[in-house]
């Protein structure tokens, strides 16, 4: 077949303008999906299977060249495409000194195989953190007592993408199920035209509510567009102008049992890899370590938001002040190691704002991500002397560090003593806010708050 005319399927009438889109096509796509980078392969070499992380396999699916240092760039795109375009008419400068010429219809079958199990990577490892609520986790206590305007555009997404689960088990449904469909050529387009509908959303929400993860998603529907122009016109021909088409029949020959049962190896070993096995560690991720929520336990019986009913510092009783950076104004103690304390205190922002798989607690920063207004610490607990050790989780605060023993008089009231993040002594009691959060409550009922 000719590469873009409906002619009877993979004829061997190649025009010489089809022959230099392709010998292009091919060459940026190996660029853009081949990974060329040794260190790549080192960190595949790195896994431990013997104790696999889901991030061991999540992380590598997301490769694509990168030729700057720093953030992403379309700057990439366009060396990928120079590169590509001067290995085009030098292949085609030298393709016509020979007297036999490649076959362009198996090129064009193995390119488009190449880009089917790329993109089926993408969304497969993407739908299983969907799946399993990993991605966007249910909102914390810290975030519900967060103010609607000290998030990111960004963090608000997440957030409610995070507080409807149903609906993110749907769309990472949706993701794994056109990951599989483009497994098999006879579904690979379908496959592919919903990769174009769903991550086509996903590049648009990520412009509009500024994620950084807009090139990414524009790069898994730029393979997606490639893939299903294999069979555009027929289906615009067959639904549109009902007219009858011949389905893409053409396969190389795999007539030769050692090609056969390699054939059969390779996709084997792909859906056992990234199906069977990332589908079981996402879900005992999910169960064991989730890496947008800490592990570490928290003070027993502690969980809960908390007034600040009183704050001594150097001996100096703070009143309640909106306006004080210095007083806080209320704390909120995570069920994991974390406590976040809301003040006047300016927050420089951590603006992570793409998906990023932390193994451990100190690597997880979602819950921090994208929100100004309160302070993140995790904390570790010396129970002997009844003592909790703050660090501040942000990285543009963590050289902040705190001291504060710790005493229960009842189970509503925590009084910490101690020294603060510049060696101040302080002595803070917090009670317990009963709050009750419409989100977890529901409002299907009438509820008294």
């Amino acid at each position: 077949m000719s590469f873009f005319e409906n002619h009877d399927l993979f004829s061997s009438e190649w025009k010489g303008y089809e022959k230099a889109l392709l010998r292009f096509f091919f060459l940026y796509f190996f660029i853009q999906v081949v990974p060329l980078d040794w260190k790549y392969y080192a960190q595949l070499l790195a896994i431990d299977w013997s104790n696999l992380y889901y991030g061991d396999l999540f992380n590598p699916s997301r490769y694509y060249p990168r030729f700057f240092s720093g953030g992403d760039t379309y700057a990439n795109w366009v060396i990928a495409a120079f590169i590509a375009a001067v290995g085009a008419a030098a292949w085609g400068k030298y393709e016509k000194n020979l007297k036999a010429h490649p076959d362009y219809d198996n090129l064009y079958y193995w390119l488009r195989v190449i880009l089917r199990y790329r993109l089926a990577l993408g969304v497969i490892t993407y739908g299983f953190l969907k799946v399993f609520l990993l991605q966007a986790p249910y909102p914390s206590l810290s975030s519900l007592n967060t103010g609607y305007g000290d998030f990111t555009a960004w963090k608000i997404f997440s957030l409610s993408l995070g507080a409807a689960p149903i609906y993110e088990v749907f769309l990472g449904v949706v993701e794994v199920t056109a990951g599989v469909l483009l497994l098999y050529r006879q579904t690979a387009s379908v496959g592919a035209f919903i990769i174009l509908c769903f991550t086509g959303n996903v590049f648009l929400s990520n412009l509009a509510y500024e994620g950084g993860e807009s090139i990414y998603s524009l790069y898994l529907v730029v393979i997606a567009l490639f893939l299903f122009a294999f069979d555009f016109k027929r289906l615009v021909r067959l639904l549109s102008l009902e007219k009858s088409v011949e389905p893409g029949r053409f396969k190389p020959d795999f007539s030769l049992n050692w090609l056969k049962n390699t054939r059969f190896a390779l996709k084997g070993g792909f859906i056992l890899v990234f199906v069977v096995i990332f589908g079981f560690r996402a879900y005992s991720g999910q169960q064991n370590n989730p890496h947008n929520i800490p592990t570490t336990p928290g003070l027993a019986d502690a969980a809960g938001l908390y007034n600040v009913q009183e704050f001594i510092l150097n001996n100096d009783t703070l009143a309640y002040s909106y306006t004080d950076s210095v007083r806080w104004k209320d704390v909120v103690f995570e069920p994991w190691a974390t406590i976040s304390v809301r003040s006047k205190r300016p927050v420089r922002l951590d603006s992570t704002d793409y998906e990023q798989v932390g193994y451990s607690d100190d690597e997880k920063s979602y819950e921090l991500a994208g929100a100004a207004g309160r302070h993140y610490y995790s904390y570790e607990i010396d129970r002997k002397t009844n003592t909790l050790f703050l660090n501040n989780k942000n990285k543009h605060h963590a050289d902040e560090k705190l001291v504060l023993r710790y005493t229960r008089p009842d189970l509503n009231t925590i009084i910490l003593e101690g020294l603060n993040e510049k060696n101040d002594s302080v002595k803070i009691t917090l009670e317990r806010n009963h709050k009750k959060y419409l989100l977890i409550e529901g409002r299907r009922k009438p509820q008294k708050l």
